[in-house]
């Protein structure tokens, strides 16, 4: 009799197990048209999804509960723009150890770019309201509309020995960034840096510099993409090797973010060196639409508020709302679409993490820009943020 018991108990138990589902087991088996378009081939669709759910005790202390579908830290994605973030973040670090230097410099000094014979290459900036250089400025543009010579000129200001450095000490490992956005160009020597105050004169000259350290190709599963690419107008019919691309694996840009939103929850070693008023700056920025600034003002029919915003209003226009703030980086290359994001719903008092990557490349041919981002990705992420708030406001209420 107590065999049988014990037995029963056990049977219990399983069965209760098995009956539970997460919220993404939840949202992943709803007959949505966009979401099992991509599931049923989800393996082709390179994806992967990471959630983490966040909830908070009667002192406003907030706890992280974690759900995951197809995450492979060891399966190469690329990560396109979401490159932008650290590159951010490390920017107005940078400026701040100068300060503690002496310096008296900050995010809105204007600078201007030399090459490394010392010709001007940018000394000014026609969307800012004083035609100016300014790092604080290129920041803006980096979340609003994530312009690509933003994150050229503050990545050579860095410098990739800087990045990476600073990167792996903060326990972000499995990120490694390369490269500009520019095609050819030198990503071993950087630019030249002149930072000038009001009345034109230097306060600080930083020369072109080399790279010291040799940065190991990525070595991970889903470097070769594709049976084809394209390179000089012509097309090779053999994959695309991505092993000195940029490379960001999902749980680090999830943490990247979360070091801005939530520093509290790391360690001194693992946050960014950064003051109060950065982060204010970060934050608010990062959770803009396109439509909410004058200068940079985007205010045109090529832009609308949800550029820059891929989950929950990526396939709308004119549909986002002040309640739901989306503090987010997202990416966009060689068919790959990529989302990491804190969204906070004031109204009903809901707040997650949510990161996700999608492949769209139908013809499995590289650098041809035939991809299906508004036929297939962005719709796709869209329908996931959408199902993933509704679920957990159900849950919230249950």
């Amino acid at each position: 009799m107590l065999k049988n018991l014990i037995l029963r108990v056990s049977l219990t138990v399983t069965i209760s197990c098995n009956n539970s589902s997460t919220i993404l087991d939840k949202v992943l088996n709803k007959n949505i048209y966009e979401l099992q378009k991509v599931l049923k081939n989800k393996e082709k669709h390179e994806l992967q999804i990471l959630l983490a759910q966040i909830k908070r005790d009667d002192s406003d202390k907030a706890a992280f509960k974690e759900d995951t579908f197809q995450l492979d830290e060891g399966r190469y994605f690329y990560p396109a723009s979401t490159a932008k973030l650290p590159i951010a973040i490390l920017s107005l670090q940078k400026i701040k150890e100068l300060r503690s230097n002496g310096l008296q410099i900050s995010g809105d000094t204007p600078f201007f770019i030399t090459d490394k014979n010392g010709e001007i290459l940018v000394k000014r900036d026609s969307t800012h309201s004083q035609g100016i250089l300014t790092i604080n400025h290129l920041i803006k543009k980096i979340f609003l509309v994530s312009d690509d010579n933003a994150y050229n000129y503050l990545f050579d200001f860095l410098g990739t020995d800087y990045i990476n450095k600073e990167l792996t000490q903060r326990g972000l490992s499995k990120t490694r960034l390369y490269h500009k956005f520019l095609f050819g160009a030198d990503n071993i020597n950087t630019w030249g840096y002149t930072f000038l105050n009001e009345n034109q004169k230097i306060i600080y000259h930083q020369p072109s510099k080399s790279a010291l350290v040799d940065l190991k190709p990525n070595n991970l599963n889903g470097i070769l993409k594709g049976i084809g690419h394209i390179k000089s107008d012509s097309l090779l019919l053999k994959p695309m090797n991505f092993e000195r691309k940029n490379r960001i694996s999902i749980r680090d840009l999830e943490g990247i973010l979360k070091r801005i939103i939530f520093p509290e929850a790391f360690s001194e070693k693992e946050l960014f060196n950064l003051t109060k008023t950065d982060y204010k700056f970060l934050r608010y920025w990062m959770s803009r639409t396109t439509l909410e600034s004058n200068y940079p003002d985007y205010n045109d029919d090529k832009h609308w508020d949800s550029y820059c915003k891929f989950f929950i209003y990526g396939d709308q226009k004119g549909a986002m709302i002040p309640e739901i703030r989306i503090f987010n980086k997202v990416g966009q290359a060689y068919g790959t679409l990529t989302d990491v994001a804190y969204i906070k719903d004031e109204k009903n008092k809901i707040e997650f993490f949510l990161t996700a990557t999608i492949l769209v490349n139908e013809n499995m041919i590289y650098n041809d820009d035939i991809y299906e981002y508004d036929e297939i990705g962005i719709p796709f992420l869209a329908a996931l943020g959408r199902s993933v708030h509704k679920e957990i406001m159900k849950s919230s209420f249950d």
